[in-house]
Protein backbone atom coordinates (compact mmCIF):
# COMPACT_ATOMS: atom_id res chain seq x y z
CA UNK A 1 0.00 0.00 0.00
CA UNK A 2 1.24 3.45 -0.88
CA UNK A 3 2.00 5.66 2.11
CA UNK A 4 2.22 9.42 2.14
CA UNK A 5 4.60 9.71 5.08
CA UNK A 6 7.73 10.30 3.02
CA UNK A 7 6.07 13.08 1.09
CA UNK A 8 6.09 15.62 3.94
CA UNK A 9 8.80 14.18 6.16
CA UNK A 10 11.42 16.83 5.40
CA UNK A 11 8.92 19.62 6.05
CA UNK A 12 7.77 18.08 9.29
CA UNK A 13 11.30 17.70 10.54
CA UNK A 14 12.15 21.32 9.82
CA UNK A 15 8.92 22.56 11.40
CA UNK A 16 9.39 20.33 14.42
CA UNK A 17 12.96 21.53 14.83
CA UNK A 18 11.86 25.16 14.85
CA UNK A 19 9.30 24.43 17.56
CA UNK A 20 11.78 22.44 19.62
CA UNK A 21 14.28 25.28 19.49
CA UNK A 22 11.78 28.13 19.60
CA UNK A 23 12.11 28.92 23.31
CA UNK A 24 15.43 30.19 24.68
CA UNK A 25 16.73 28.91 28.00
CA UNK A 26 15.30 31.86 29.97
CA UNK A 27 11.82 31.50 28.51
CA UNK A 28 11.91 27.76 28.99
CA UNK A 29 12.86 28.23 32.62
CA UNK A 30 9.92 30.59 33.11
CA UNK A 31 7.54 28.04 31.56
CA UNK A 32 8.99 25.35 33.80
CA UNK A 33 8.32 27.51 36.83
CA UNK A 34 4.72 28.15 35.74
CA UNK A 35 4.22 24.47 35.05
CA UNK A 36 5.40 23.45 38.52
CA UNK A 37 3.19 26.14 40.10
CA UNK A 38 0.13 24.83 38.20
CA UNK A 39 0.86 21.21 38.99
CA UNK A 40 1.04 22.07 42.66
CA UNK A 41 -2.15 24.21 42.60
CA UNK A 42 -4.40 21.41 41.37
CA UNK A 43 -3.32 19.22 44.28
CA UNK A 44 -4.56 21.85 46.74
CA UNK A 45 -8.07 21.00 47.94
CA UNK A 46 -9.20 24.64 48.03
CA UNK A 47 -7.51 25.76 44.79
CA UNK A 48 -8.54 22.83 42.61
CA UNK A 49 -12.23 23.67 42.86
CA UNK A 50 -11.74 27.20 41.56
CA UNK A 51 -12.33 27.83 37.85
CA UNK A 52 -9.44 30.35 37.81
CA UNK A 53 -6.96 27.66 38.92
CA UNK A 54 -7.89 25.58 35.89
CA UNK A 55 -7.98 28.58 33.58
CA UNK A 56 -4.43 29.49 34.58
CA UNK A 57 -3.40 25.86 34.06
CA UNK A 58 -5.01 25.76 30.61
CA UNK A 59 -3.15 28.89 29.47
CA UNK A 60 0.14 27.73 30.98
CA UNK A 61 0.05 24.39 29.19
CA UNK A 62 -1.26 25.97 25.99
CA UNK A 63 1.82 28.23 25.98
CA UNK A 64 4.09 25.25 26.64
CA UNK A 65 2.52 23.38 23.70
CA UNK A 66 3.02 26.30 21.32
CA UNK A 67 6.36 27.65 22.55
CA UNK A 68 8.25 25.03 24.57
CA UNK A 69 6.92 21.61 23.60
CA UNK A 70 10.02 19.82 24.92
CA UNK A 71 8.88 20.53 28.48
CA UNK A 72 5.79 18.35 28.05
CA UNK A 73 4.81 16.65 24.82
CA UNK A 74 1.27 16.14 26.21
CA UNK A 75 0.82 19.85 26.99
CA UNK A 76 -1.95 20.35 24.39
CA UNK A 77 -4.10 17.60 25.90
CA UNK A 78 -3.50 18.90 29.44
CA UNK A 79 -4.52 22.42 28.35
CA UNK A 80 -7.67 21.18 26.60
CA UNK A 81 -8.73 19.11 29.62
CA UNK A 82 -8.10 22.11 31.86
CA UNK A 83 -10.39 24.27 29.71
CA UNK A 84 -13.07 21.57 29.99
CA UNK A 85 -12.68 21.67 33.76
CA UNK A 86 -13.25 25.44 33.72
CA UNK A 87 -16.51 24.90 31.81
CA UNK A 88 -17.51 22.25 34.32
CA UNK A 89 -16.82 24.43 37.40
CA UNK A 90 -17.77 27.95 36.28
CA UNK A 91 -21.54 28.37 36.39
CA UNK A 92 -23.52 31.60 36.43
CA UNK A 93 -25.12 31.84 39.89
CA UNK A 94 -28.32 33.36 38.53
CA UNK A 95 -28.98 31.37 35.37
CA UNK A 96 -27.01 28.19 36.03
CA UNK A 97 -25.49 28.56 32.58
CA UNK A 98 -21.79 29.08 31.72
CA UNK A 99 -19.98 31.76 33.71
CA UNK A 100 -17.62 34.36 32.26
CA UNK A 101 -14.54 32.11 32.53
CA UNK A 102 -16.50 29.15 31.16
CA UNK A 103 -17.45 31.15 28.08
CA UNK A 104 -13.84 32.23 27.64
CA UNK A 105 -12.73 28.60 27.98
CA UNK A 106 -15.29 27.46 25.39
CA UNK A 107 -13.96 30.01 22.92
CA UNK A 108 -10.37 29.05 23.68
CA UNK A 109 -11.12 25.36 23.03
CA UNK A 110 -12.19 26.29 19.48
CA UNK A 111 -9.48 28.91 18.97
CA UNK A 112 -6.43 29.15 16.76
CA UNK A 113 -3.98 28.88 19.67
CA UNK A 114 -5.46 25.58 20.84
CA UNK A 115 -5.48 24.37 17.26
CA UNK A 116 -1.79 25.23 16.93
CA UNK A 117 -1.04 23.54 20.25
CA UNK A 118 -2.40 20.23 18.99
CA UNK A 119 -0.63 20.65 15.65
CA UNK A 120 2.72 21.20 17.40
CA UNK A 121 2.17 18.28 19.76
CA UNK A 122 1.20 15.99 16.90
CA UNK A 123 4.32 16.85 14.92
CA UNK A 124 6.51 16.42 18.00
CA UNK A 125 5.04 12.97 18.66
CA UNK A 126 5.49 12.04 15.01
CA UNK A 127 9.18 12.96 15.19
CA UNK A 128 9.48 10.74 18.25
CA UNK A 129 7.86 7.92 16.19
CA UNK A 130 4.90 7.78 18.56
CA UNK A 131 2.55 7.50 15.61
CA UNK A 132 -0.59 6.56 17.51
CA UNK A 133 -0.46 9.66 19.74
CA UNK A 134 0.64 11.78 16.78
CA UNK A 135 -2.45 10.71 14.84
CA UNK A 136 -4.73 11.32 17.83
CA UNK A 137 -3.35 14.81 18.49
CA UNK A 138 -3.49 15.84 14.84
CA UNK A 139 -7.04 14.50 14.57
CA UNK A 140 -7.92 16.68 17.55
CA UNK A 141 -6.48 19.69 15.76
CA UNK A 142 -8.79 18.83 12.87
CA UNK A 143 -11.79 18.68 15.18
CA UNK A 144 -10.99 22.16 16.50
CA UNK A 145 -10.68 23.53 12.97
CA UNK A 146 -12.63 21.10 10.77
CA UNK A 147 -12.09 23.20 7.63
CA UNK A 148 -8.30 23.08 7.81
CA UNK A 149 -6.60 20.97 5.15
CA UNK A 150 -3.17 20.77 6.79
CA UNK A 151 -4.43 19.08 9.96
CA UNK A 152 -6.48 16.61 7.93
CA UNK A 153 -3.49 15.84 5.72
CA UNK A 154 -1.10 15.31 8.63
CA UNK A 155 -3.67 13.27 10.56
CA UNK A 156 -4.07 10.99 7.55
CA UNK A 157 -0.32 10.59 7.17
CA UNK A 158 0.22 9.87 10.85
CA UNK A 159 -2.69 7.40 11.00
CA UNK A 160 -1.19 5.38 8.14
CA UNK A 161 1.65 4.45 10.48
CA UNK A 162 -0.62 3.07 13.21
CA UNK A 163 -2.02 -0.46 13.59
CA UNK A 164 -5.18 0.68 11.77
CA UNK A 165 -3.88 2.43 8.65
CA UNK A 166 -7.28 2.28 6.94
CA UNK A 167 -8.58 4.77 9.56
CA UNK A 168 -6.67 7.37 7.54
CA UNK A 169 -9.48 7.28 4.96
CA UNK A 170 -11.70 9.65 6.97
CA UNK A 171 -8.87 12.18 7.34
CA UNK A 172 -7.99 12.14 3.65
CA UNK A 173 -11.68 12.42 2.76
CA UNK A 174 -11.87 15.55 4.95
CA UNK A 175 -8.75 16.94 3.29
CA UNK A 176 -10.39 16.55 -0.13
CA UNK A 177 -13.75 17.89 1.06
CA UNK A 178 -11.96 20.99 2.38
CA UNK A 179 -10.50 21.67 -1.06
CA UNK A 180 -7.14 19.87 -0.83
CA UNK A 181 -5.73 19.16 -4.28
CA UNK A 182 -2.60 17.09 -3.77
CA UNK A 183 -2.74 14.17 -6.21
CA UNK A 184 -0.80 11.94 -3.79
CA UNK A 185 -3.67 12.16 -1.30
CA UNK A 186 -6.13 11.01 -3.95
CA UNK A 187 -3.98 8.09 -5.06
CA UNK A 188 -3.29 7.06 -1.47
CA UNK A 189 -6.96 7.23 -0.52
CA UNK A 190 -7.81 5.14 -3.57
CA UNK A 191 -5.23 2.54 -2.47
CA UNK A 192 -6.75 2.43 1.02
CA UNK A 193 -10.22 1.79 -0.39
CA UNK A 194 -8.86 -0.79 -2.84
CA UNK A 195 -7.00 -2.79 -0.20
CA UNK A 196 -10.21 -2.90 1.85
CA UNK A 197 -12.04 -4.19 -1.26
CA UNK A 198 -14.19 -1.06 -1.46
CA UNK A 199 -13.83 -0.94 -5.23
CA UNK A 200 -16.73 1.42 -5.98
CA UNK A 201 -15.47 3.95 -3.42
CA UNK A 202 -11.99 3.68 -4.92
CA UNK A 203 -13.33 4.39 -8.41
CA UNK A 204 -15.55 7.23 -7.17
CA UNK A 205 -12.51 8.82 -5.50
CA UNK A 206 -10.52 8.55 -8.72
CA UNK A 207 -13.32 10.19 -10.70
CA UNK A 208 -13.47 12.98 -8.14
CA UNK A 209 -9.71 13.40 -8.41
CA UNK A 210 -9.77 13.48 -12.21
CA UNK A 211 -12.51 16.12 -12.11
CA UNK A 212 -10.33 18.22 -9.76
CA UNK A 213 -7.00 17.42 -11.44
CA UNK A 214 -7.86 16.57 -15.07
CA UNK A 215 -4.22 16.46 -16.18
CA UNK A 216 -3.15 13.83 -13.64
CA UNK A 217 -1.66 10.80 -15.40
CA UNK A 218 -1.27 9.01 -12.05
CA UNK A 219 -5.02 8.97 -11.42
CA UNK A 220 -5.86 7.82 -14.96
CA UNK A 221 -3.30 5.02 -14.73
CA UNK A 222 -4.60 3.98 -11.32
CA UNK A 223 -8.16 3.87 -12.59
CA UNK A 224 -7.23 1.63 -15.49
CA UNK A 225 -5.32 -0.68 -13.16
CA UNK A 226 -8.22 -1.01 -10.71
CA UNK A 227 -10.78 -1.59 -13.47
CA UNK A 228 -8.62 -4.32 -14.99
CA UNK A 229 -7.79 -6.09 -11.71
CA UNK A 230 -11.48 -5.91 -10.76
CA UNK A 231 -12.44 -7.71 -13.95
CA UNK A 232 -13.89 -4.59 -15.58
CA UNK A 233 -11.77 -4.67 -18.75
CA UNK A 234 -14.60 -3.39 -20.96
CA UNK A 235 -15.03 -0.37 -18.69
CA UNK A 236 -11.29 0.28 -18.75
CA UNK A 237 -11.25 0.22 -22.55
CA UNK A 238 -14.33 2.45 -22.77
CA UNK A 239 -12.79 4.90 -20.31
CA UNK A 240 -9.52 5.09 -22.25
CA UNK A 241 -11.33 5.52 -25.56
CA UNK A 242 -13.26 8.41 -24.05
CA UNK A 243 -9.94 9.96 -23.01
CA UNK A 244 -8.72 9.56 -26.61
CA UNK A 245 -11.57 11.71 -27.89
CA UNK A 246 -10.05 14.56 -25.91
CA UNK A 247 -6.44 13.67 -26.64
CA UNK A 248 -6.32 11.49 -29.79
CA UNK A 249 -2.53 11.60 -30.00
CA UNK A 250 -1.94 10.16 -26.54
CA UNK A 251 0.36 7.25 -27.38
CA UNK A 252 0.27 5.84 -23.83
CA UNK A 253 -3.51 5.50 -23.95
CA UNK A 254 -3.33 3.88 -27.40
CA UNK A 255 -0.75 1.37 -26.17
CA UNK A 256 -2.73 0.63 -23.01
CA UNK A 257 -5.89 -0.07 -25.01
CA UNK A 258 -3.92 -2.33 -27.36
CA UNK A 259 -2.38 -4.25 -24.45
CA UNK A 260 -5.79 -4.70 -22.81
CA UNK A 261 -7.15 -6.24 -26.02
CA UNK A 262 -3.98 -8.33 -26.29
CA UNK A 263 -4.23 -9.66 -22.72
CA UNK A 264 -7.91 -10.50 -23.04
CA UNK A 265 -7.22 -12.24 -26.34
CA UNK A 266 -4.54 -14.40 -24.69
CA UNK A 267 -6.81 -15.26 -21.76
CA UNK A 268 -9.69 -16.28 -24.01
CA UNK A 269 -7.35 -18.20 -26.33
CA UNK A 270 -6.17 -20.28 -23.35
CA UNK A 271 -9.77 -21.03 -22.36
CA UNK A 272 -10.60 -21.90 -25.96
CA UNK A 273 -7.71 -24.37 -26.09
CA UNK A 274 -8.99 -26.08 -22.92
CA UNK A 275 -12.52 -26.36 -24.28
CA UNK A 276 -11.21 -27.72 -27.58
CA UNK A 277 -9.23 -30.37 -25.73
CA UNK A 278 -12.16 -31.47 -23.60
CA UNK A 279 -14.42 -31.74 -26.66
CA UNK A 280 -12.33 -34.53 -28.26
CA UNK A 281 -14.36 -37.70 -28.69
CA UNK A 282 -13.29 -41.17 -27.60
CA UNK A 283 -14.55 -44.58 -28.91
CA UNK A 284 -18.33 -44.82 -29.25
CA UNK A 285 -19.81 -46.85 -26.40
CA UNK A 286 -23.09 -47.23 -28.32
CA UNK A 287 -21.29 -48.93 -31.22
CA UNK A 288 -19.39 -51.22 -28.86
CA UNK A 289 -22.66 -52.08 -27.11
CA UNK A 290 -24.33 -53.12 -30.36
CA UNK A 291 -21.30 -55.24 -31.30
CA UNK A 292 -21.31 -56.95 -27.89
CA UNK A 293 -25.02 -57.72 -28.18
CA UNK A 294 -24.28 -59.49 -31.46
CA UNK A 295 -21.53 -61.48 -29.72
CA UNK A 296 -23.99 -62.44 -26.94
CA UNK A 297 -26.63 -63.54 -29.42
CA UNK A 298 -24.11 -65.66 -31.31
CA UNK A 299 -22.92 -67.24 -28.06
CA UNK A 300 -26.49 -68.03 -27.02
CA UNK A 301 -27.15 -69.62 -30.43
CA UNK A 302 -23.99 -71.68 -30.08
CA UNK A 303 -25.06 -72.77 -26.56
CA UNK A 304 -28.40 -73.93 -27.86
CA UNK A 305 -26.67 -75.97 -30.58
CA UNK A 306 -24.22 -77.53 -28.11
CA UNK A 307 -26.99 -78.33 -25.61
CA UNK A 308 -28.96 -80.17 -28.30
CA UNK A 309 -25.87 -82.11 -29.28
CA UNK A 310 -25.12 -82.99 -25.64
CA UNK A 311 -28.58 -84.61 -25.39
CA UNK A 312 -27.72 -86.80 -28.34
CA UNK A 313 -24.16 -87.47 -27.14
CA UNK A 314 -24.38 -87.53 -23.30
CA UNK A 315 -20.94 -89.10 -22.93
CA UNK A 316 -19.13 -86.62 -25.21
CA UNK A 317 -16.66 -84.85 -22.86
CA UNK A 318 -15.56 -82.37 -25.52
CA UNK A 319 -19.12 -81.08 -25.98
CA UNK A 320 -19.51 -80.62 -22.25
CA UNK A 321 -16.24 -78.63 -22.19
CA UNK A 322 -17.44 -76.42 -25.04
CA UNK A 323 -20.73 -75.78 -23.21
CA UNK A 324 -18.80 -74.66 -20.11
CA UNK A 325 -16.65 -72.29 -22.20
CA UNK A 326 -19.66 -70.80 -24.04
CA UNK A 327 -21.53 -70.26 -20.75
CA UNK A 328 -18.52 -68.29 -19.50
CA UNK A 329 -18.51 -66.26 -22.72
CA UNK A 330 -22.22 -65.48 -22.25
CA UNK A 331 -21.61 -64.38 -18.65
CA UNK A 332 -18.70 -62.17 -19.71
CA UNK A 333 -20.78 -60.58 -22.50
CA UNK A 334 -23.63 -59.82 -20.11
CA UNK A 335 -21.19 -58.14 -17.69
CA UNK A 336 -19.63 -56.15 -20.52
CA UNK A 337 -23.04 -55.12 -21.83
CA UNK A 338 -23.99 -53.83 -18.38
CA UNK A 339 -20.81 -51.71 -18.29
CA UNK A 340 -21.32 -50.45 -21.85
CA UNK A 341 -24.91 -49.43 -21.14
CA UNK A 342 -23.59 -47.16 -18.38
CA UNK A 343 -20.89 -45.86 -20.73
CA UNK A 344 -23.57 -45.03 -23.31
CA UNK A 345 -25.41 -42.92 -20.74
CA UNK A 346 -22.17 -41.19 -19.74
CA UNK A 347 -21.20 -40.42 -23.34
CA UNK A 348 -24.68 -39.12 -24.07
CA UNK A 349 -24.33 -36.68 -21.17
CA UNK A 350 -20.87 -35.70 -22.39
CA UNK A 351 -22.19 -35.18 -25.90
CA UNK A 352 -24.88 -32.90 -24.56
CA UNK A 353 -22.27 -30.96 -22.58
CA UNK A 354 -20.09 -30.71 -25.69
CA UNK A 355 -23.12 -29.39 -27.58
CA UNK A 356 -23.57 -26.76 -24.90
CA UNK A 357 -19.87 -25.91 -25.18
CA UNK A 358 -20.09 -25.40 -28.91
CA UNK A 359 -21.80 -22.05 -28.37
CA UNK A 360 -19.11 -21.03 -25.90
CA UNK A 361 -16.39 -22.14 -28.31
CA UNK A 362 -17.93 -20.09 -31.12
CA UNK A 363 -18.22 -17.07 -28.82
CA UNK A 364 -14.60 -17.35 -27.67
CA UNK A 365 -13.36 -17.89 -31.22
CA UNK A 366 -15.01 -14.66 -32.33
CA UNK A 367 -13.77 -12.79 -29.25
CA UNK A 368 -10.17 -13.91 -29.84
CA UNK A 369 -10.32 -12.82 -33.48
CA UNK A 370 -11.94 -9.47 -32.65
CA UNK A 371 -9.49 -8.68 -29.85
CA UNK A 372 -6.52 -9.68 -32.00
CA UNK A 373 -7.66 -7.28 -34.72
CA UNK A 374 -8.39 -4.50 -32.21
CA UNK A 375 -4.98 -4.84 -30.53
CA UNK A 376 -3.27 -4.64 -33.89
CA UNK A 377 -5.37 -1.59 -34.81
CA UNK A 378 -4.33 0.37 -31.73
CA UNK A 379 -0.66 -0.61 -31.97
CA UNK A 380 -0.77 0.65 -35.56
CA UNK A 381 -2.40 3.92 -34.47
CA UNK A 382 0.35 4.42 -31.91
CA UNK A 383 3.00 3.90 -34.60
CA UNK A 384 1.26 6.38 -36.86
CA UNK A 385 1.96 9.00 -34.18
CA UNK A 386 5.34 7.72 -33.02
CA UNK A 387 6.98 5.44 -35.58
CA UNK A 388 9.96 4.86 -33.28
CA UNK A 389 7.95 3.71 -30.29
CA UNK A 390 9.70 0.57 -29.02
CA UNK A 391 6.70 -0.97 -27.24
CA UNK A 392 4.36 -0.55 -30.20
CA UNK A 393 6.88 -2.07 -32.64
CA UNK A 394 7.82 -4.95 -30.34
CA UNK A 395 4.23 -5.81 -29.40
CA UNK A 396 2.96 -5.62 -32.96
CA UNK A 397 5.81 -7.87 -34.08
CA UNK A 398 4.99 -10.26 -31.24
CA UNK A 399 1.31 -10.25 -32.27
CA UNK A 400 2.14 -11.48 -35.79
CA UNK A 401 4.75 -13.92 -34.43
CA UNK A 402 2.29 -15.48 -31.98
CA UNK A 403 -0.43 -15.65 -34.60
CA UNK A 404 1.93 -17.64 -36.79
CA UNK A 405 2.50 -20.10 -33.94
CA UNK A 406 -1.27 -20.54 -33.47
CA UNK A 407 -1.76 -21.29 -37.18
CA UNK A 408 1.22 -23.67 -37.15
CA UNK A 409 -0.58 -25.79 -34.52
CA UNK A 410 -3.15 -26.63 -37.20
CA UNK A 411 -0.36 -28.24 -39.21
CA UNK A 412 0.80 -30.28 -36.25
CA UNK A 413 -2.73 -31.67 -35.75
CA UNK A 414 -3.11 -32.78 -39.41
CA UNK A 415 -2.86 -36.36 -40.59
CA UNK A 416 -1.26 -37.12 -43.96
CA UNK A 417 -4.53 -36.93 -45.88
CA UNK A 418 -5.40 -33.52 -44.42
CA UNK A 419 -1.89 -32.22 -45.05
CA UNK A 420 -2.02 -33.30 -48.68
CA UNK A 421 -5.33 -31.48 -49.08
CA UNK A 422 -4.47 -28.11 -47.51
CA UNK A 423 -1.16 -28.38 -45.65
CA UNK A 424 0.86 -26.40 -48.20
CA UNK A 425 -1.57 -23.49 -48.05
CA UNK A 426 -1.51 -23.43 -44.24
CA UNK A 427 2.27 -23.55 -44.30
CA UNK A 428 2.29 -20.51 -46.59
CA UNK A 429 0.04 -18.64 -44.14
CA UNK A 430 2.37 -19.50 -41.25
CA UNK A 431 5.33 -18.21 -43.23
CA UNK A 432 3.37 -15.06 -44.11
CA UNK A 433 2.64 -14.22 -40.49
CA UNK A 434 6.25 -14.75 -39.47
CA UNK A 435 7.35 -12.52 -42.35
CA UNK A 436 4.92 -9.78 -41.25
CA UNK A 437 6.51 -9.78 -37.77
CA UNK A 438 10.03 -9.18 -39.12
CA UNK A 439 9.95 -5.42 -39.94
CA UNK A 440 8.47 -4.55 -36.54
CA UNK A 441 11.13 -6.50 -34.63
CA UNK A 442 13.83 -4.93 -36.80
CA UNK A 443 12.45 -1.44 -36.16
CA UNK A 444 12.26 -2.11 -32.41
CA UNK A 445 15.89 -3.24 -32.47
CA UNK A 446 16.92 -0.03 -34.23
CA UNK A 447 15.33 1.89 -31.35
CA UNK A 448 16.76 -0.24 -28.54
CA UNK A 449 19.14 -3.06 -29.37
CA UNK A 450 19.81 -4.17 -25.78
CA UNK A 451 16.45 -5.79 -25.06
CA UNK A 452 17.04 -9.51 -24.40
CA UNK A 453 13.52 -10.69 -25.31
CA UNK A 454 13.58 -8.77 -28.56
CA UNK A 455 16.98 -10.08 -29.62
CA UNK A 456 15.99 -13.65 -28.83
CA UNK A 457 12.71 -13.39 -30.73
CA UNK A 458 14.38 -11.72 -33.70
CA UNK A 459 17.06 -14.42 -33.92
CA UNK A 460 14.42 -17.18 -33.76
CA UNK A 461 12.34 -15.42 -36.40
CA UNK A 462 15.26 -15.02 -38.79
CA UNK A 463 16.10 -18.74 -38.44
CA UNK A 464 12.46 -19.74 -39.04
CA UNK A 465 12.19 -17.62 -42.18
CA UNK A 466 15.47 -19.06 -43.44
CA UNK A 467 14.04 -22.57 -43.07
CA UNK A 468 10.94 -21.61 -45.03
CA UNK A 469 13.16 -20.13 -47.73
CA UNK A 470 15.23 -23.30 -47.94
CA UNK A 471 12.05 -25.38 -48.25
CA UNK A 472 10.87 -22.92 -50.92
CA UNK A 473 7.58 -22.32 -49.13
CA UNK A 474 5.77 -19.27 -50.61
CA UNK A 475 4.85 -16.82 -47.82
CA UNK A 476 1.19 -15.75 -47.97
CA UNK A 477 0.74 -12.44 -46.16
CA UNK A 478 -2.74 -11.42 -45.00
CA UNK A 479 -4.26 -8.77 -42.78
Amino acid sequence: MKRLSFFLLAGLLSVGASYAQGADALTEKAFQSEKEKSDKAITDEKANVKPKTWMDRAKTYENIATQAIKLDSNAATVAYDAYKKVVELDKDKKTGGPGKLAKEAEEAMKGQTMFQAFMNSGIYKYQAKNFKDAARLMSMAGEINPKDTTAALYAGIFTQNTDKPSDAKAQFERYIANGGKDVSVYTTLVSLYYQDKEIEKALATIDKGIATLPNSKDLSTQKTSILVTSGKVDEAITDLKAALTKDPNNVNNLLTIASLYDNRKDKNADELAKLGGSAKKGPSAAKQLEEEKVVLKESQTELARLTARAKKEPKNVDVKSQITRVNQMIADSKTKIGTLEKDVQTQAAEAQAAGNQSGKIAELTKSVADDRAAAREYYTKALAIDANNFDANFNLGAAYFNEAIVIRKQLEAMDMKEYQAKGKEIEGQVCGKFKQALPYFEKAKSVKDTDTDLNENLTNLQNILKQFEEKKVPCIESK
